[in-house]
C-alpha cells in the first residue's frame, strides 16, 4: 500500500493511493496515520479495504508528512561508501546517530525556509525507515519485522550551523522545515528489496545525486537492531539511513541552495518530492 495525509483545510486527514493514482479518503477507518496505526493488524485491516469503496479526494490534494505524530527522528550518517569517500573519510565502525528535530517535519511539497544567516544549506537524499512495532534488543535477524514500509527523506543540512557552532550536529539539521516526508509511505510488502532502490536528487533541473541503497555500508538490519540496543524504537518513529554522494558541501567549489531554487529529490518506487526554497528573511 501507499498509504498518505493530506490537508483539507485546517484539517490533516489519512489517505490512500490506488493503483491509479487516485486519492482515496481513510478517515472513517483510521484516525490517523500515526504510531497507532502501523501495527500489522491495523495494517491488514486497511489492506483487506477495497479501494474502489472509498471516497475519492478531488484535485491534487496538498500532501502532509506521511506519518504523524513521529516521536523519534534518528539519523545514520556516512553510511554510504561514495559519500564517505568524497567527505575523504574513514567507514565509521559504527553507525554514526544523531537526532534531527521533529519539528523540522515538513510535507514533501512544503517549501524550504532557509532560517535567519543561513548561506549554506545543503541537500541530502535519503531512504526513511518508518517503526510499525515497538523494538528492543532485537537481532539483525528479526530486525525487520518491526518495519510498517518506508518514504523518502530529504536531511537538509545548514552546514555553517552544523560545523561552525559546536556541539552536537542537530543545530544544522533540525531547523523549521529541514525534514521533508514523504510523498506517501510505502509499506514494508510492496518493496521487494530495499537495498537495491536508486536515490536522486536535482537543483534547478541538474541531477546533483544518484547513488543506490546497496552502497549503504551498515544495512537497514544492522540500523534497526543497532539502534534498538541503545533507544526502544516506537511506532511511528522515522529512521533516516543515509546519503549518497553528491551533497553540495563535498562539491569543488562547494554548492549550496539559495532562494527560489527547486529541488526534486526520488526514490525508486517510493516516489518524489519536490519543493522550493525561500528565505526566513
Amino acid at each position: 500500500m501507499k498509504l498518505l495525509r493530506y490537508r483539507d483545510g485546517g484539517r490533516i486527514r489519512p489517505g490512500l493511493l490506488d493503483g491509479d493514482g487516485q486519492v482515496r479518503d481513510l478517515s472513517d477507518h483510521v484516525d490517523d496515520l500515526d504510531g497507532a496505526a502501523l501495527s500489522p493488524q491495523s495494517l491488514g485491516r486497511l489492506a483487506a479495504l477495497d479501494p474502489d469503496t472509498l471516497p475519492k479526494v478531488d484535485g491534487a490534494p496538498d500532501l502532509a508528512p506521511c506519518i504523524g505524530g513521529v516521536g523519534k527522528y534518528v539519523c545514520i550518517g556516512l553510511n554510504y561508501s561514495d559519500h564517505a569517500a568524497e567527505l575523504g573519510m574513514e567507514h565509521p565502525e559504527h553507525p554514526v546517530v544523531f537526532l534531527k528535530a521533529t519539528s523540522a517535519i515538513s510535507g514533501p511539497n512544503d517549501d524550504i525556509v532557509q532560517p535567519r544567516g543561513a548561506s549554506t544549506t545543503d541537500w541530502e537524499v535519503e531512504l526513511g525507515i518508518v517503526i510499525g512495532t515497538a523494538a528492543k534488543y532485537v537481532s539483525e535477524d528479526e530486525a525487520m519485522s518491526h518495519v510498517a514500509g518506508f518514504c523518502v527523506l530529504n536531511d537538509v543540512s545548514e552546514r555553517d550551523f552544523q560545523m561552525r557552532l559546536g556541539g552536537q550536529w542537530t543545530k544544522g539539521k533540525s531547523c523549521d522545515s529541514f525534514g521533508p516526508m514523504g510523498p506517501w509511505l510505502v509499506t514494508r510488502d510492496e518493496v521487494a528489496d530495499p537495498h537495491a532502490l536508486e536515490l536522486t536528487c536535482e537543483v534547478n533541473g541538474d541531477r546533483m545525486q544518484h547513488g543506490n541503497s546497496a552502497n549503504m555500508i551498515f544495512s537497514l538490519p544492522r540500523i534497526v537492531s543497532h539502534l534498538s540496543q541503545l533507544m526502544t524504537l516506537h511506532p511511528g518513529d522515522v529512521i533516516a539511513t543515509g546519503t549518497p554522494a553528491g551533497v553540495g558541501g563535498g562539491r569543488k567549489p562547494p554548492v549550496f541552495l539559495k532562494p527560489g531554487d527547486v529541488l526534486r529529490t526520488a526514490i525508486s518506487g517510493l516516489g518524489e518530492m519536490v519543493q522550493t526554497v525561500r528565505s526566513d528573511g
